[in-house]
């Protein structure tokens, strides 16, 4: 089968398509043909090898993988003896990175639990640039104070593939949604149903006087004193992504820190492929209330074409890489 493979850290140069065998399903796994993926943050930052603390599971002087690749979208093909839910022909999607990525080829396997059927109302490369943003945006919005109709809901990075999801969540619950990004994104987060627009290389939302209930950032810089500032009380900010150094002291310091305060300021516990995350974003997309949102389609031959693109951060939602 064809597979992107890299052998090395370093640009997207260094990954190229060649001939690997094909997985076979183990006992209760799937063996999927892959129809489309998606590139996301796990992926350039295992392709570069930066930061370097990810090298501590990566391989510090090569990566261990060498076919990266998170979301899949696809059919069944085979599977093995112990699975139940599943069978050849059924269109799935879902997350493989716990199961050792793989998904820039054009088969994968991973236990059958990592996959659900792909809504029907979607293509193959919507319900691929799902599993990761989508469950990541969800996992911040619906964690322990979950966002109701009428709250301020702000969400920073909200551009990307997982903001891009976070707007349309929000508005669909009923929330008063800003969007902060760069200026040129702007009006399309305008057409997603942001209702109020910020800049973040003009306006800092930390410094302006507004505050929410709820405030979901993927692009974390800030100390957390700067988050409860602009929190309300009894308000929730939850961080996704961003500088490492912020989001170490975020995972140290967050439950600590928030303990004994009402506004709260942590990291949410994101558990790919859960039931009830799936299911709720299914749902949403199945009714035209989230659609995913597709910056541009790549062939997997012009792999690092596409790593190019995510990494001068020129995309507005989710970079798709068809098989």
């Amino acid at each position: 089968m064809k597979a992107a493979v890299y052998r090395s850290y370093g640009p997207p140069d260094v990954v190229g398509v060649e001939d690997v065998p094909a997985p076979s399903p183990g006992d209760d796994e799937v063996l999927v043909r892959v129809v489309a993926s998606s590139v996301n943050d796990f992926d350039w930052h295992l392709l570069t090898g930066v930061p370097f603390v990810n090298r501590a599971a990566a391989g510090f002087l090569r990566p261990r993988l060498r076919v990266l690749g998170s979301d899949v979208a696809g059919r069944v093909e085979e599977v093995g003896p112990g699975v139940t839910l599943l069978k050849p022909g059924d269109e799935v999607y879902g997350d493989v990175s716990p199961h050792g990525f793989g998904a820039f080829a054009e088969y994968v396997t991973a236990p059958e639990k990592a996959f659900a059927r792909k809504p029907s109302s979607l293509s193959f490369e919507q319900a691929a640039a799902a599993p990761q943003a989508g469950g990541l945006a969800v996992i911040g919005l619906r964690g322990r104070r979950g966002i109701r109709p009428g709250q301020r809901v702000l969400i920073n990075g909200a551009g990307g593939g997982t903001g891009t999801f976070a707007v349309q969540i929000a508005k669909a619950f009923g929330a008063e949604v800003t969007a902060v990004d760069a200026e040129w994104k702007l009006e399309g987060l305008r057409a997603l149903g942001a209702d109020h627009l910020l800049d973040y290389a003009v306006d800092d939302f930390t410094a302006n006087g507004q505050t929410y209930d709820v405030i979901l950032d993927v692009a974390a810089h800030r100390p957390m004193s700067a988050y409860r500032r602009s929190l309300r009380p009894g308000g929730v900010c939850a961080v996704t992504g961003g500088s490492i150094p912020r989001v170490v002291q975020l995972m140290a310091l967050g439950p600590v820190t928030s303990a004994f305060r009402s506004r709260k300021v942590g990291l949410p516990r994101w558990k790919p492929n859960d039931d009830a995350d799936v299911s709720f974003l299914s749902r949403l997309m199945d009714r035209g209330a989230v659609s995913p949102l597709v910056d541009s389609v790549f062939d997997l031959g012009d792999i690092a074409e596409a790593f190019r693109r995510f990494g001068a951060q020129q995309h507005t939602g989710k970079i798709v890489l068809v098989l």
